[in-house]
């Protein structure tokens, strides 16, 4: 299971989420608007997002034991939740694409575990990838969840309860377990 998936979100990685930062560029207006403003690829790319979080949790729900695989399970619900009210309401586009650049980082997570299944632990490749990985992880991976929750704070009087509570709600899910990762990845590949 593990060498099938590894390869096909390698794959499937560059294709979507690197667009995100590329969105921002091409359109800086969104910048000021998370919430109702979007160009005309952005749904679709938030779209493409939750259909590869549903494919991903279904290939773990069916193919690894749920001991195995319960945060990422977990962590995939509460993005195809959130990225879903997005694709569904037209709203908060902006906001899901600035979450996307989390999923920058995960090439770089996705790489280092097809170098773990492929036993290079100990090659330069291995090592040059653990820095890039933690270099990414602290920029794409916490800095942005950060500034998305202080976004929320800040607009909390603009944005309707339901929409703060949902963003909330997966803003205290998402951090702390990247918190939790962050120091796995750094016990396991710097502090051993």
């Amino acid at each position: 299971w593990r060498h099938r998936q590894g390869n096909g979100d390698l794959e499937a990685l560059p294709d979507t989420h690197s667009l995100s930062p590329r969105r921002f560029y091409l359109h800086p207006e969104m910048s000021n608007d998370l919430v109702g403003t979007h160009p005309p690829g952005a749904h679709s790319l938030v779209a493409v997002s939750v259909g590869y979080f549903i494919e991903d949790f279904v290939d773990m729900l069916c193919s690894q034991k749920l001991h195995q695989s319960w945060e990422l399970l977990f962590h995939h619900s509460v993005v195809i939740i959130c990225f879903g009210i997005a694709v569904l309401l037209h709203q908060y586009v902006g906001f899901a694409l600035v979450a996307l650049l989390v999923e920058i980082n995960s090439i770089f997570l996705h790489l280092r575990q097809i170098l773990l299944m492929a036993n290079l632990v100990h090659t330069a490749c291995y090592r040059l990838n653990s820095l890039v990985n933690l270099g990414t992880y602290v920029v794409f991976r916490m800095a942005t969840l950060a500034w998305m929750s202080r976004w929320l704070f800040l607009n909390r009087h603009n944005v309707p309860p339901a929409a703060y509570a949902v963003g909330t709600a997966g803003m205290a899910i998402m951090t702390p377990m990247n918190i939790i990762l962050f120091y796995r990845l750094l016990r396991s590949d710097f502090l051993k």
